[in-house]
């Protein structure tokens, strides 16, 4: 008698769990069920989910990762058995606008925000309604919820405000009510936008909220008094049309955007503002294209923020340990005022120790030699050394991309070593992607930490700086450099520096100083202040393109954040190590743009939605030979992203919404309008 065909529900990550809970699957196939790299390579598509009628905008696994929600255009949320494939619940939620987050605040309710500016929750078994909110006057984009307290509830809006439901409590949307959490219009002006909120899971008390710039705001609720709405007399027309009540009401509260908070709600110590280097330290906020931050996510143990910022790149961020931004250290900044002071006195150069180093130096792990001019090279195990050979041929070559990819292996391997932070740092900069030139120069700061006297990296320390157009800044590294290392100072590449230098600050002696015409139009002087101290990145991770939805989210895979993922413009799923920062997995996820992608609390199970009306799920294939059919090159792909971020915003939305699949895509696909 032959053996029995298993269902299709029983093959894959599926079927190991299963077995698991049948007890007969030993513990060594239990750690298959853990995010490695192994099953990384592995991952391919395991399931189709059909039953929405328009784009799928939000998934959310529960808690015990037993039932798998979405919510879509469609103004329908459905929960899914994701081990057998097939619907539970198909829920009508009452809203009139596109949905875009879905939260489970238990085992048993469902909560939703939508594009209509309200917030509702829901009992799924019994269908009775336990929240409608109506407070917002502009779409409604994420909910938060914090693993302890499911009876609180948090939501940001296009209005700029933040609130907080608790559910325990009756609500009437009137001025009596005192829910509002964070009012960033006070702050950051009338055409502020809360794009995204998250909890701490750690420390339920920090709140992350990203709004329409490159900042990231972490507050602290403890410190923070609950605001009460402004409204108008229009609020209490019940007869008024809801696109009249929402514009007044909007500004109503507009009335005094930018002029501080009044009631001091949210005092200087409750938060704390981070941002990329190269975006924080512009002379102004006006960044083209303008960036929005999409999504934000706490690492499982909660000391990490990992954050989609549109327009750029994917950004993590230590919240317990970041430092600010900056373009010179101090050790230059001393060292010329003594050379400065040195010459005032007696027309001389100060001694400069002889070489000696003025900072630290870090500590090189394995044997050292004496390089050329004094400098340190480290001894580098034989693979690494390959690598870096290889890396500078292809630096050679011009294949820059290619070159990045193997020195972020190499210095996963050797992180002590000088020479390849300065080599990663002049393919950076000769690569120029966005935000590039920023990371080559914290990229020669490593190498000068670790090797004071590496002459190439002072020398593109400046060079990098005078590429971001940092002209006073780069007059004073390049100042720093020829004092430092006289040899040099001669040389015909400094000539040139130097000249490029000295045209730049004339330049800008004669223009007219712009600042005191700007200030006021730039927030509150506390959003100034808080701007000014935003605290910098750990690591980026680049590929993906975000410049058409503003609801593309970016996760840590696995509760040792190994791994990350993110959707993309153009359909793709990608997936980076976390320590080197590569691409190690590109899979076409959607035939149009990936907007979600939601990694299942105890399993390598994977679930994706986007612009399609489809819920794809993800695991790890047997290792049977067979090629993934919707694996992408994920080199090229980057690269071609980069390309579309830089693109006219309107040809990118039409090559992303109207081309993207080919001639073969279905015509009649559901159509979703892009943000």
């Amino acid at each position: 008698m032959g053996r029995r065909e298993e269902p299709a529900w029983m093959q894959g990550t599926v079927g190991l769990t299963v077995a698991r809970e049948r007890g007969d699957i030993g513990r060594k196939f239990q750690n298959r069920l853990l995010v490695t790299r192994s099953m990384i390579d592995r991952l391919g598509l395991e399931s189709e989910l059909h039953g929405h009628m328009g784009c799928v905008n939000c998934l959310e696994w529960s808690k015990d990762g037993s039932v798998l929600a979405s919510a879509s255009d469609d103004l329908h949320v459905i929960l899914w058995d994701p081990f057998r494939y097939k619907q539970l619940h198909n829920i009508t939620t009452g809203h009139t606008g596109n949905i875009f987050s879905v939260k489970f605040l238990s085992s048993d309710i469902v909560a939703t925000c939508a594009a209509d500016g309200s917030v509702r929750a829901r009992n799924v078994c019994g269908g009775t309604s336990l929240l409608e909110c109506a407070c917002h006057s502009g779409r409604v984009k994420r909910l938060a919820v914090a693993p302890d307290k499911p009876h609180l509830l948090w939501s940001a809006g296009e209005d700029g405000l933040v609130l907080q439901h608790d559910l325990r409590m009756p609500h009437r949307c009137n001025s009596d009510c005192a829910n509002v959490l964070v009012n960033l219009l006070n702050h950051m002006g009338r055409y502020a936008e809360a794009k995204c909120v998250a909890v701490n899971p750690r420390r339920p008390y920090q709140l992350a909220v990203g709004a329409n710039d490159f900042y990231v705001r972490l507050y602290d609720t403890r410190m923070i008094k609950l605001g009460r709405l402004q409204v108008g007399d229009a609020d209490f027309q019940m007869n008024a049309p809801m696109s009249r009540l929402m514009w007044e009401r909007q500004n109503v509260r507009c009335s005094r955007a930018g002029h501080g908070d009044p009631d001091n709600n949210i005092p200087r110590a409750a938060v704390q503002y981070f941002a990329p280097g190269h975006l924080s330290m512009e002379p102004n906020d006006h960044t083209y294209p303008k960036k929005a931050v999409t999504y934000i996510a706490f690492s499982h143990d909660g000391n990490e923020l990992l954050v989609n910022l549109g327009s750029e790149q994917v950004y993590l961020y230590d919240i317990n340990s970041a430092r600010r931004p900056v373009f010179v250290e101090s050790f230059i900044i001393q060292h010329n005022h003594g050379y400065r002071e040195g010459e005032a006195k007696n027309g001389t150069k100060t001694d400069t120790k002889n070489g000696t180093s003025d900072t630290k130096n870090g500590t090189n792990n394995g044997t050292v030699i004496e390089g050329s001019n004094g400098t340190v090279d480290q001894q580098l195990p034989e693979k690494v050394q390959q690598m870096k050979e290889m890396a500078n041929e292809l630096v050679n070559r011009s294949n820059y991309s290619a070159a990045v990819e193997l020195y972020n292996v190499a210095i996963s391997e050797c992180p002590n070593c000088a020479i390849l932070y300065s080599n990663r740092a002049a393919a950076l900069m000769r690569r120029g992607w966005s935000g590039d030139t920023y990371a080559a120069i914290r990229d020669c700061y490593k190498a000068i930490k670790l090797d004071a006297n590496h002459v190439k990296s002072h020398f593109r320390l400046a060079k990098g700086l005078m590429d971001l157009k940092r002209a006073r800044e780069a007059h004073e590294c390049l100042l720093y450099f020829k004092d430092r290392f006289p040899k040099h100072a001669t040389s015909h590449a400094v000539f040139l520096l130097q000249k490029d230098i000295n045209v730049a600050l004339e330049s800008m002696e004669t223009q007219p100083d712009e600042a005191s015409e700007e200030e006021g139009q730039n927030g509150s002087a506390l959003e100034r202040q808080l701007r000014s101290s935003a605290l910098d990145y750990s690591h980026r991770f680049l590929g993906h393109c975000n410049t058409t939805t503003d609801i593309k989210e970016a996760n840590f895979l696995g509760p040792d954040a190994n791994f990350l993922a993110a959707g993309s413009d153009d359909g793709s799923m990608f997936v980076w190590s976390r320590r080197s920062g590569n691409i190690v997995r590109c899979l076409r996820a959607d035939e149009s743009i990936l907007n979600c992608v939601q990694l299942h609390p105890s399993m390598f199970l994977l679930a994706t939605s986007g612009i399609e009306a489809v819920v794809r799920l993800w695991s790890p294939k047997s290792e049977d030979g067979s090629a993934e059919g919707r694996l992408v090159d994920g080199v090229a792909a980057a690269a071609a992203n980069q390309q579309r971020m830089r693109s006219d915003p309107f040809e990118a939305m039409l090559l992303n919404i109207s081309f993207a699949g080919g001639p073969e895509r279905d015509l009649q696909s559901p159509v979703c309008r892009a943000t």
